[in-house]
């Protein structure tokens, strides 16, 4: 994995540039959206490993599937990633150009679970106190793990605050081996 995203950060570096002469980071995101979804399908995960199949083909069959959801400047990065033999990193490059919008856009994504349904006035908290942490607009995305017993964990790309029940009696059984 690690492998691919160094492979794959150049190309997205490349989008998000474009994207922004361009001055529609948003159709980028959805381009790649559509174009990860297209390349996480069985049958074409297939074709993008068979070494035999032509990879300018395959980038034409990819853009006539995406049709009208690519940008004339979005089939003709689809053709560089099939020129470069890239265009198995496309899951990959989709997420790392998500990091890069994020960043210049100021904002970060934020997952809280919670052993159980947060109420709004729960999750405004959490998102303020986050914003104030992290400095950056938050957005929140919410998941319920009853086997978390109670509390909740927050995740903020690297950064992880566990307040959970279970991650406290963890800690307390580290504690008393």
């Amino acid at each position: 994995m690690e492998s691919n995203t160094k492979t794959a950060r150049p190309y997205a570096i490349a989008a998000f540039k474009q994207a922004q002469e361009e001055g529609d980071t948003a159709k980028w995101s959805d381009m790649f959206a559509l174009l990860a979804t297209v390349a996480s399908d069985p049958s074409m995960k297939g074709l993008l490993a068979n070494p035999k199949a032509k990879r300018q083909e395959i980038a034409e069959l990819i853009i006539d599937v995406c049709g009208d959801g690519l940008s004339a400047t979005g089939r003709n990065f689809v053709r560089v990633l099939a020129q470069n033999r890239r265009l198995g990193v496309i899951k990959d490059i989709a997420q790392t150009y998500e990091i890069e919008r994020a960043r210049a856009e100021r904002r970060s994504d934020v997952t809280v679970i919670s052993a159980y349904e947060l109420a709004p006035a729960e999750q405004n908290a959490i998102t303020v106190a986050m914003t104030r942490r992290l400095g950056t607009k938050v957005d929140l995305s919410l998941e319920v793990d009853p086997g978390l017993i109670g509390g909740l964990v927050v995740r903020a790309g690297d950064t992880v605050i566990d307040a959970s029940i279970r991650g406290r009696l963890s800690q307390l059984a580290q504690t008393l081996a």
